[in-house]
């Protein structure tokens, strides 16, 4: 047991922490705070399209702007990945089994939602006329116009929306737990 957590330990009321524990690299932490804006835009601006009419002339506009981003934050995660694994990460601290095992399960689902969120909102825009243009510049199209697999990716793609939606809820209110009532330093390794 480390010194900030012995018995008698100075704790930190209000701040972010212990200013001496380990942080993530500071590539991952531009990453993770990137990663995580461009995830809540994505999520505003796809609960915002789906509500506009059909036909309305900004809408392809909207729809294009959150393909574009979507990959971009697609392309973010593939390079957090890669950071993350090339850094590692800075060890947590003591905590319950059942914490450890509740975070490592809700960090590993948010990975599999931002890889297959995208992938899945991918593949339905190419199952249509218009495939996909990131900031543009079409990619390839890696089906052809059908309404059923266009809708199977897109209902997919919905509900891992929803799924990301509550993980976000999940990893949001455990920070804030460590934050407020542990004050055991977690947060702090996001910040630089």
């Amino acid at each position: 047991m480390n010194a900030a957590h012995s018995p008698g330990a100075t704790r930190d009321p209000g701040g972010l922490g212990n200013a001496a524990a380990p942080r993530f690299a500071l590539p991952l932490i531009v990453l993770h705070w990137l990663i995580a804006l461009g995830i809540i835009a994505m999520l505003g601006i796809g609960l915002y399209m789906v509500g506009l009419p059909k036909g309305l002339p900004f809408k392809s506009t909207v729809i294009n702007f959150h393909k574009s981003l979507g990959m971009t934050v697609f392309l973010l995660v593939l390079i957090r990945i890669m950071a993350r694994m090339a850094y590692g990460r800075p060890p947590l601290p003591p905590m319950r089994a059942w914490q450890r095992a509740a975070a490592s399960i809700t960090q590993g689902l948010l990975y599999v939602g931002m890889v297959a969120m995208p992938l899945t909102g991918y593949l339905g825009s190419s199952f249509n006329k218009y495939g996909t243009k990131f900031w543009g510049l079409a990619l390839p199209q890696w089906g052809w116009d059908d309404a059923h697999l266009r809708h199977v990716f897109f209902t997919i793609h919905g509900v891992i929306a929803w799924v990301m939606i509550g993980l976000i809820v999940l990893h949001f209110a455990g920070a804030m737990k460590h934050q407020l009532i542990d004050r055991d330093g977690l947060v702090r390794r996001m910040f630089p």
